[in-house]
């Protein structure tokens, strides 16, 4: 940047070098270009609305270099961040208490996490009980206050029947975390808007899971996909939306197909406790449109 005074003569050169998308070092140069002063400037943005994150946003940059994206990630202001990658007790190949730190370095906390086991058997407790425990046992050295978990086979499902053996196990599961100091969600996609034998799934979900055990994480894009207005399960089913996950068909707020300021305006009917941003479908780099949701909670939809 070429700097003039009023009478159109060059004064100052500023160069501006651009780390990463929350790191700049400037330099300016008289005309002789030689250096006349030097600084950093790193974002800083505040917490104090606590605003999560799903990692998925930002997947390939974590499996690159997690702890520099997760120092990014704090800078831009969030609060914590939910995974979705735990396996053989490890997270982005560190263990639960290393990426905890990794975490809490970038001046986030690590609370919540996704995960899949969907057993052949829901009735084979000592299958369901061995996976579970070493589970929550893996996550509570990691600190998370919640894990959550979403159901890919809906599709296959035929019967009522079938509907309240994942009902039960989900209570099963629920009941496990609770003992154990852990609250355990369901997350939702698209096909819980289906029907089976008349009845819509997610409706039977929230009817035949016992609100001591189960929250629901209610994924505002997909229920849109769904067809359905999330408005209307909030008013429905009120406190048990514990998570809300805020994602659009691109960029947060930019396509128009939802109106997340009125879903904004039943946070406390639908006892929401941690909303997230997820972007999964770019216009930007994934940095540059994560930092971009966060301005979009922050200030449009948080005031």
């Amino acid at each position: 940047m070429q700097d003039k005074d009023l009478n159109g003569n060059n004064t100052m050169k500023v160069d501006f070098n651009f780390q990463n998308y929350t790191d700049v070092i400037l330099e300016g140069f008289d005309n002789e270009n030689q250096s006349l002063w030097k600084t950093r400037y790193i974002k800083n943005n505040p917490k104090n609305k606590n605003i999560g994150i799903q990692l998925v946003s930002v997947h390939d940059n974590m499996l690159d270099n997690p702890e520099e994206t997760l120092i990014q990630l704090g800078r831009m202001g969030y609060s914590y961040v939910e995974t979705f990658v735990y396996k053989n007790g490890s997270f982005y190949g560190q263990t639960p208490k290393q990426f905890k730190a990794m975490v809490e370095k970038s001046g986030m906390k690590f609370l919540g996490s996704m995960t899949f086991f969907d057993p052949e058997d829901k009735n084979d407790d000592t299958v369901i009980n061995t996976w579970w425990n070493k589970t929550i046992q893996d996550h509570k050295k990691a600190g998370v206050e919640y894990l959550s978990t979403s159901n890919s086979k809906l599709k296959d499902i035929k019967t009522v029947k079938e509907l309240q053996e994942y009902s039960n196990y989900y209570n099963k599961v629920g009941k496990l975390c609770k003992e154990n100091g852990l609250k355990f969600v369901y997350h939702n996609h698209a096909d819980e808007f289906l029907k089976v034998e008349g009845v819509t799934i997610y409706d039977y979900f929230l009817q035949n899971t016992n609100p001591e055990y189960v929250y629901f994480q209610s994924d505002v894009y997909w229920m849109q996909v769904g067809g359905v207005n999330p408005v209307d399960y909030f008013k429905n089913y009120p406190n048990r939306f514990i998570s809300w996950h805020v994602k659009d068909y691109k960029e947060l707020g930019e396509s128009g197909k939802i109106d997340f300021k009125d879903i904004f305006n039943y946070q406390e009917i639908a006892g929401v406790q941690y909303i997230l941003s997820e972007v999964e479908d770019y216009s930007f780099p994934p940095l540059f449109s994560v930092s971009l949701a966060w301005e979009y909670i922050y200030y449009e939809l948080l005031k």
